[in-house]
């Protein structure tokens, strides 16, 4: 085995480096200077950590306001951050940093964050990084990834095929707040306890519709994942905790028929900034609403300026406001996400795939909408007055599909279902018991741009399946939110139906 001197250091403290001299083959091997690295971590006399990772917190900083100095749009800005400044978990692996101090670089990370975003500073961090959310975002929490980092370096060196390193016991020290140890021990002991228990259904899934890996079946490095996995579960839960103690941005816990969304990158590239701010302020509820202003002291009232009656909360304005909804505000934004789902129904009748859901049982299926003007049901049908927004029929197959849409506060999706779905069971059976094989769909889209399960449910039976459900439901959640938005602005104004 051979040595070179000059990749050879000596511990010396700095006073006594004249002293002490330690030579190989003639050579002077140097002493620890501060800027020796290995391996990614830099070594000083002490040994120490803690000018490194004073450092570390420096050089976050400074990159941040780089990228806030850039000049970019902010949704640009939060992108180079997830994937630039983000991705330098390395000195969180090889030095000893405390949660305390993780947490307070997060920090500073979610303040830059929510200034790129266009969210007031009381925006909760829940929204930037909870994966379990009604609306989530592609990013990341910092604390999130240190303690998935630092629980697959306690179980690297824990299940190492070196018995040397298995017998060194290296200790992880992550500080007083949290222990990535015990950790790993919780996290391997829930896991155990899932393959007792099962797998669960969710929601109205039958049994054995879901599949996921077990502890008691996977390998080594299943295992690993597995546990990492659990770390994160483990995080997501305490922001729901933190989430229901939430009364106003944790509403969104009551949102029991709406669908979830997750952006993506390109979505919120494709975004307006004042769109993207809009959608996350909005589920959060901390728009400038005028019962948000009076609590945050910038207005003395805040009644509602049309019905001069209740506060005029965010919900009052969008959704519950009797004046808004007697001169038609409400009726144009249902309206307008009708028109959407009426035009895409116009192009499937020239396109319909044979099989496909009810729509590919017969080719000659009629059309209409209440839209502008007075519909009236098809009289082959049924005799009534009622008047669902869109009835699609086949004259030659007897088969009617009746479509109603509503365009409600997110908490009450599943009762505007209930509530549509009893208007018309008896004109359901009125058709029925004159030959027709009919099928009534309520379908809701939030007033905030969500979609209700029963849309996705109703697209799937027509046969609106794949990659064209999905683009129909983008376009109409946006139908919703930017008329939502209007609304909002012009809350103050007269109406005009000309909008």
């Amino acid at each position: 085995m051979k040595f070179k001197p000059v990749n050879l250091e000596f511990v010396s403290e700095e006073r006594q480096s004249a002293r002490w001299t330690f030579e190989l083959a003639g050579e002077k091997i140097p002493t620890v200077e501060r800027n020796s690295k290995c391996l990614g971590k830099k070594f000083d006399a002490t040994l120490a950590d803690m000018v490194n990772m004073g450092e570390v917190q420096v050089q976050l900083v400074e990159w941040l306001t780089k990228i806030d100095k850039s000049g970019l749009p902010g949704r640009y800005k939060a992108w180079i951050y997830q994937h630039g400044s983000y991705q330098g978990l390395w000195p969180l692996l090889v030095y000893e940093f405390p949660l305390s101090k993780v947490e307070a670089l997060e920090r500073k990370i979610s303040a830059c964050l929510r200034r790129w975003l266009g969210v007031p500073r009381s925006f909760s961090s829940i929204g930037l990084y909870s994966t379990g959310t009604k609306l989530q975002l592609p990013m990341k929490a910092l604390t999130e990834e240190y303690k998935v980092t630092k629980t697959r370096q306690v179980m690297t060196l824990r299940d190492s095929k070196d018995a040397k390193v298995r017998g060194a016991k290296v200790k992880i020290r992550t500080g007083r707040k949290w222990k990535a140890e015990e950790a790993v021990k919780e996290a391997e002991t829930r896991l155990k306890h899932s393959v007792i228990v099962g797998v669960t259904a969710v929601g109205r899934q039958g049994f054995g519709m879901t599949t996921k890996p077990r502890w008691d079946t996977a390998n080594e490095k299943g295992r690993r994942e597995l546990v990492q996995q659990e770390i994160r579960q483990m995080e997501e839960e305490s922001r729901n905790v933190k989430a229901v103690g939430m009364k106003q941005q944790g509403s969104w816990l009551n949102w029991q028929g709406a669908r979830s969304r997750a952006l993506t990158w390109s979505e919120i590239w494709s975004m307006e900034g004042y769109r993207l701010s809009f959608l996350l302020r909005s589920v959060y509820d901390v728009l400038p609403s005028p019962s948000n202003l009076y609590t945050w002291g910038l207005i003395e009232d805040p009644t509602c300026t049309l019905c001069k009656d209740k506060p005029a909360s965010l919900q009052h304005v969008l959704s519950a406001c009797p004046v808004a909804l007697k001169d038609g505000r409400y009726t144009w934004r249902h309206d307008s996400v009708l028109k959407t789902i009426a035009a895409k129904r116009g192009e499937k009748k020239d396109n319909q795939a044979e099989g496909l859901g009810i729509l590919g049982t017969a080719s000659d299926w009629q059309m209409t909408a209440d839209i502008h003007q007075r519909m009236s049901f098809p009289a082959e049908i049924a005799a009534t007055s009622l008047r669902p927004d869109i009835v699609i029929w086949s004259q030659g197959t007897r088969q009617a599909v009746l479509l109603e849409l509503t365009v409600p506060w997110e908490d009450r999706i599943e009762e505007a279902y209930e509530r549509k779905m009893a208007k018309y069971q008896q004109l359901v059976e009125d058709c029925k018991q004159r030959g027709w094989r009919t099928w009534c769909m309520a379908i809701e889209v939030g007033c905030r741009g969500f979609a209700g399960q029963s849309m996705w449910r109703a697209l799937r039976t027509l046969g609106v399946v794949g990659a064209e459900r999905k683009k129909l439901i983008t376009e109409v959640c946006r139908e919703a939110e930017v008329a939502s938005q209007w609304i909002l602005r012009k809350r103050d104004e007269v109406w005009k139906s000309a909008k």
